[in-house]
């Protein structure tokens, strides 16, 4: 069903406000994720591409080895209509393989590693996948090993974990952490990386369909099962192209990210590796999110770029750690993943005296739609304008079809050259998230006279209590308000009298005690009582996935599991 026609104050509100130096009706000429890698190797060369614990490769090191890996795996069959799984935490080995895999025509299928066996089962299955590569680590190789046996997989690729580390760290690894190694059978169905890569690097170059999927990007599964969003080497490279418009002031071969975020989120995948990767930034790579390792790498690298999510820039605002770091040398921190609350971006940009902007996108988005302007306008807790090519229209809830007005709430929908081409093998899904043309997120916000989008929260999360909607988002803006605050996540639960009711999930900082009754004496000024929790519980931590982003389903089914 399309949707029905905008009026015309709804066409593009954000023009006569959008930053003087970036053009919304920009030509973005599609190409191939290889010419984005292709590209850079012939321009920066000798330049250092990547960090790794203090061990660095050069673009030409990456060019190399893409070349090596596409011609190994064409070897091994692999080409246009096949799929391999990255199994990898972040490490030199996934930029290697990502592009070499995009090289031969095949689609890398980027594959959580914490997650369980039957998660992984699931996604190679779903995936059809053919080979999945991981490290010769114990607590990554065995899992994939054993899906040998009840998977379609033909082979584990095994990538050593020692040589990717700088000489002393590798001794050490070996001296002190060696039982972590797995124990790799001599089996025809482990294919090991000296192997892969034993070649002069010819491979075959075959024509490649920019619209053909470079990428399936599982959605994070916080809501049922995750389904694969079929990224397409344009999606993915316009998306790249997008954010380079938007942060034009940002000189190509001059900056450097500290990459925290695993390459495997869609976030950290086109942010910290392809758009890095185009841009001649070099990329600091750290294998997981320590706060002191962060910072250390922040300071020492003299890093420009940071993208987090909201829970590690609060981390950073609340630890006494980070007064010991110098982080002056960012020019620009990017928040995705998670709402950003307000009083989040405002301590940590006074900690740091860095612009902390605000993105939004998803998976099937290859993911920014939106962000903040760098410069000029900026609206405290906005998502920001659209990209250029990219059109936010807000579309009534209740019928999924009519265009709201201005300042009023309906389901936030994106169309332009980012949104996916479809899920993979999911067409009742294709035909309701993508009806009239247009992606259907599932989450709820409004667009103002100037074109900013405001979300006011995801659709499967909002409270209905006796009728009323409650958006937990708005009442974990107002919890931030208090000083003892950490950490909030606002959800509904089963309540006899009104259906649902609010329960505040929260976590103190050190030292600090707090009631029902304390909290919301704070928060009667901003919140309506309907809104004001009902429920309320403590914890030490709050489940999060593997970027940090607050697991709200768990939070939901451990309260009905101790209310039975």
């Amino acid at each position: 069903m399309a949707a029905k026609q905008a009026t015309s104050d709804q066409l593009a509100p954000w023009l006569d406000s959008y930053p003087e130096n970036v053009d919304w009706g920009m030509e973005i000429v599609p190409k191939s994720l290889v010419d984005l890698v292709d590209g850079a190797v012939a321009e920066h060369g000798s330049k250092d591409a990547m960090d790794f614990l203090g061990k660095t490769w050069s673009f030409n090191d990456l060019g190399k080895a893409s070349d090596q890996v596409a011609k190994g795996l064409q070897a091994q069959g692999i080409g246009s209509d096949t799929r391999v799984g990255l199994l990898l935490p972040n490490c030199p080995y996934y930029p290697f393989l990502y592009f070499g895999i995009l090289k031969t025509g095949a689609t890398v299928v980027n594959m959580n590693p914490l997650y369980a066996d039957h998660e992984i089962k699931h996604l190679i299955e779903d995936a059809e996948v053919d080979i999945v590569a991981t490290l010769d680590l114990s607590m990554l190789f065995d899992k994939v090993y054993a899906r040998l046996e009840d998977t379609q997989i033909k082979k584990v690729l095994v990538c050593p974990f020692k040589p990717a580390l700088p000489a002393l760290k590798s001794f050490l690894f070996g001296l002190f952490k060696g039982k972590e190694l797995a124990r790799v059978p001599s089996d025809d169905r482990v294919l090991q990386w000296d192997a892969l890569i034993a070649n002069d690097g010819a491979y075959t170059k075959p024509e490649l369909d920019l619209d053909g999927i470079a990428v399936l990007q599982y959605t994070g599964g916080t809501t049922g099962v995750p389904k694969g969003a079929s990224l397409s080497h344009a999606n993915i490279y316009a998306n790249c192209i997008q954010v380079n418009a938007w942060f034009a002031d940002l000189e190509p071969g001059k900056q450097s990210v500290v990459a925290v975020l695993p390459f495997f989120h869609v976030f950290a995948m086109t942010g910290c590796l392809n758009w890095s990767i185009m841009n001649g930034t070099k990329i600091f790579m750290l294998p997981r999110f320590e706060l002191k390792d962060c910072l250390k790498t922040i300071q020492n690298s003299k890093a420009t770029l940071f993208l987090g999510v909201p829970t590690i820039y609060n981390a950073i605002n609340n630890s006494p750690l980070t007064a010991k770091y110098d982080l002056s040398h960012l020019k620009y921190c990017v928040s995705g993943g998670a709402a950003l609350p307000v009083e989040v971006k405002r301590k940590f940009e006074e900690i740091a005296s860095c612009k902390l902007v605000e993105g939004y996108g998803l998976s099937e988005t290859s993911p920014v739609a939106t962000v903040n302007p760098p410069h000029g306008m900026i609206k405290s807790g906005s998502i920001g304008q659209p990209l250029p090519g990219t059109r936010i229209d807000i579309v009534s809830i209740e019928d999924g079809e009519t265009f709201m007005p201005l300042g009023e709430k309906g389901e936030i929908c994106i169309s332009g050259p980012q949104v996916m081409q479809g899920y993979w093998n999911k067409p009742e899904a294709n035909a309701h998230d993508l009806r009239g043309g247009i992606f259907h997120t599932g989450d709820v916000g409004y667009m103002d006279e100037d074109g900013f989008t405001f979300i006011v929260d995801r659709l499967k999360e909002m409270i209905i209590a006796g009728g009323y909607k409650i958006y937990p988002r708005h009442v974990e803006e107002a919890v931030y308000l208090n000083d003892k605050i950490l950490e909030v996540a606002v959800i509904g639960v089963p309540d006899e009298y009104r259906g649902q009711t609010v329960k505040a999930c929260v976590v103190l900082k050190e030292g600090q005690t707090m009631t029902l009754d304390e909290l919301n004496k704070g928060l009667e000024s901003h919140l309506s009582k309907i809104e004001l929790p009902k429920v309320f519980q403590l914890y030490d931590e709050l489940p999060k996935s593997p970027i940090g982003k607050i697991l709200k389903k768990e939070l939901v089914a451990e309260h009905l599991a101790a209310t039975k």
